[in-house]
């Protein structure tokens, strides 16, 4: 098609768009577009622009309804293929950027109520960058404080429309928003500023008070510096006296003993009232209006919830802590009986204390489900599909999977599938087999006297073999008891007997004796008939508590970084073949100065129990970074040296 030829085929689809989308005819314009001469692909370019005139004209712009069939025209002719996918969104966007923020509100409800449209196959692939870029917009448009409901909605619409398992909506690391700051009067004085009036008590409230409960809001905004025993100390503090004034103080019922009278719609009048209180997202921080505040349910009930979301944080088990943010147990203590008072306080709330506490739990129990979901990695949910009605009546049949999928899926899991399940079991015992191998319980062999004495079965030929082996190794009696007798048996037999005078004839005084000094005396005084010194150690010395139990070397900060610096410029290589995402990669880059990167990455790596220094130093190699993989090595040679001293 000519340059010449766009504005006359432009100005074609104009007018056929103008008659036919206020009834949704689509094959008007389908059969247009077939008339219309030149490549598919140009002529899709033109009508996509054409339905963007049209959307700006004076009498669809002003009508939300007009605009509202323009866009289903959109949809309907993005599924006979003769328009890009994207239009149905660009079209919103447009709209979105040039009308006012009421007549946005009224128009997102199309946007919410065709859903289902936006997740088919055809569009969601291609639109659904766009859609979270127009909802990112918005909300930059309008105030979360002043426009809470809507933004609301808002973000309601991206979690239905974008899967659970989507990343770019996920805190996968569980970070906190710092940059959400709460300024408040912080000089404090003696000065009272204002007293309530409770049951014949009278609180007082001055800057004292003031500035511990608006300080909370800082241990709320970043939970991680209660672990510092400091702030931990100032935060019991503050919280203790801010429920000690919500104790004194006391909210009353509004209407008093009568009793909740029905309405026709089922609810009550209590119910209504309740629905009728206005919701603030942000609460003023003057110190005259803390009285007032402290006289408000919905403030008290925003502050007594902020406490609960933060002791549950506190004590539940996120995977990207470190291993310092532990509380003690005296900290856990405090944390249990203030969440009773806390609960206690909150059924004490009018109106409807006690179901309110009984939401509260239910969601606070949710949560624990979502954060042990993001523990495992977030894992994608998959609807079970339902039997079929012949299969649902006869039994299936178990169908034998595939190995290639065996080992795959065990391999998803660090496990390692020999096709024998004995063998399976044995070579999974331990996550690394090669620092299996060097565990000291590996390492034993009883005293010689010992074994002789209660032995495994003598007429297993095995035996006199490992009985010779070990009287070789830990006795002279192998090489000077003559004369030698014509079975193996009758010669054990004679060691045995010459082992037990040797023990009678040179037994220790003092039964309290060390054993290794014992031995020692043996072999000053009789060389030939004592038992070697350095292999007579108690058998619960060269035995393991827990034979599957191996030390696993690691490396310092300094080890690391120094290893990080042979690397370079290929971490991000290196991050992608230990597992890491495309998200995750431009996060540690992101977030951390160039040369902190690798290292916290690999740091992250080996805080998986799973994961060790044989396994990076393999890894490394099968990169090609061998002088990395060297620096690894080296870090790994003194525990080998360690332990073969210690062999």
């Amino acid at each position: 098609m000519s340059t010449a030829t766009f504005p006359v085929v432009h100005a074609g689809f104009k007018d056929v768009l103008s008659n036919c989308y206020k009834s949704n005819n689509v094959v008007s314009l389908k059969t247009h577009f077939d008339e219309t001469k030149g490549s598919g692909n140009d002529k899709k370019i033109i009508l996509d622009q054409a339905f963007r005139d049209v959307l700006l004209g004076e009498d669809v712009i002003g009508s939300t309804a007009n605009v509202e069939a323009l866009i289903t025209l959109s949809i309907a002719a993005c599924r006979q293929d003769i328009c890009t996918a994207t239009i149905p969104v660009v079209l919103m966007s447009d709209v979105f950027d040039t009308v006012t923020l009421d007549q946005c509100e009224r128009l997102f409800s199309y946007v919410e109520s065709n859903v289902s449209v936006w997740k088919e196959i055809r569009f969601f692939t291609a639109c659904k960058h766009n859609l979270l870029r127009m909802c990112n917009d918005l909300l930059k448009r309008f105030s979360r404080a002043q426009n809470t409901v809507f933004c609301g909605r808002i973000l309601l619409f991206l979690a239905t429309f974008f899967p659970f398992s989507e990343r770019s909506g996920l805190n996968i690391i569980s970070e906190f928003n710092l940059e959400n700051l709460t300024e408040f009067d912080g000089d404090a004085n003696d000065e009272v500023l204002d007293s309530v009036q409770s049951e014949n008590i009278q609180v007082k409230i001055d800057y004292n008070l003031y500035t511990k409960f608006w300080a909370l809001q800082d241990f709320y905004r970043n939970p991680n510096q209660c672990y510092d025993p400091s702030s931990w100390k100032k935060f019991s503090s503050h919280i203790t006296s801010v429920l000690s004034a919500f104790s004194s103080f006391k909210l009353e019922e509004q209407r008093g003993s009568v009793p909740a009278t029905k309405l026709n719609d089922g609810t009550t009048i209590d119910d209504q009232i309740e629905d009728s209180q206005h919701f603030f997202a942000k609460f003023l921080t003057n110190p005259k209006l803390l009285a007032l505040q402290l006289s408000d349910a919905n403030f008290r009930r925003s502050v007594l919830v902020q406490c609960l979301i933060l002791f549950q944080y506190l004590t539940s088990t996120v995977k990207f802590k470190s291993d310092s943010q532990v509380l003690t147990p005296l900290q856990n203590e405090f944390v249990k009986e203030t969440e009773a008072k806390v609960y206690r306080l909150l059924e004490e709330t009018p109106p409807n204390g006690k179901k309110f506490a009984q939401t509260v739990r239910h969601m606070l129990k949710r949560e624990e489900l979502w954060n042990n979901w993001k523990n495992e990695g977030c894992k994608e949910f998959k609807r079970p599909e339902p039997p079929a009605d012949d299969q649902a009546k006869t039994p299936m049949k178990r169908q034998r999977r595939n190995l290639g999928d065996i080992i795959h899926d065990a391999t998803k899991q660090n496990k390692f599938n020999l096709g024998n399940s004995e063998l399976t079991r044995l070579w999974n015992l331990c996550p690394d087999n090669l620092q299996a191998c060097r565990g000291e319980d590996r390492n034993f062999l009883p005293p010689i006297d010992t074994y002789l004495e209660t032995p495994p079965d003598k007429s297993d030929p095995s035996y006199e073999w490992r009985a010779l082996r070990l009287l070789a190794r830990q006795s002279p009696l192998f090489f000077s008891l003559t004369p030698a007798p014509n079975k193996v048996s009758e010669y054990l037999e004679n060691v045995r007997k010459k082992l037990n005078e040797t023990k009678s004839k040179h037994k220790p005084e003092n039964e309290n004796e060390n054993k290794i000094d014992t031995d020692n005396d043996l072999m000053m005084e009789n060389p030939q008939d004592g038992l070697v010194e350095e292999d007579t150690e108690p058998t619960d010395q060269l035995i393991s508590d827990d034979a599957n139990v191996h030390k696993i070397v690691t490396a310092t900060d300094d080890q690391i970084r120094e290893l990080c610096v042979i690397i370079g410029n290929d971490w991000e290589k290196l991050g992608s073949k230990l597992g890491f995402r495309d998200d995750e990669i431009n996060y540690f880059r992101d977030s951390n100065p160039s040369q902190e990167r690798c290292r916290y990455m690999i740091r992250l790596w080996l805080e998986d129990d799973t994961n060790t220094l044989a396994d990076l130093a393999y890894t490394l190699e099968g990169l090609k970074m061998i002088s990395a993989a060297d620096c690894v090595k080296r870090i790994l040679e003194p525990a080998d040296k360690m332990e073969d001293i210690s062999e």
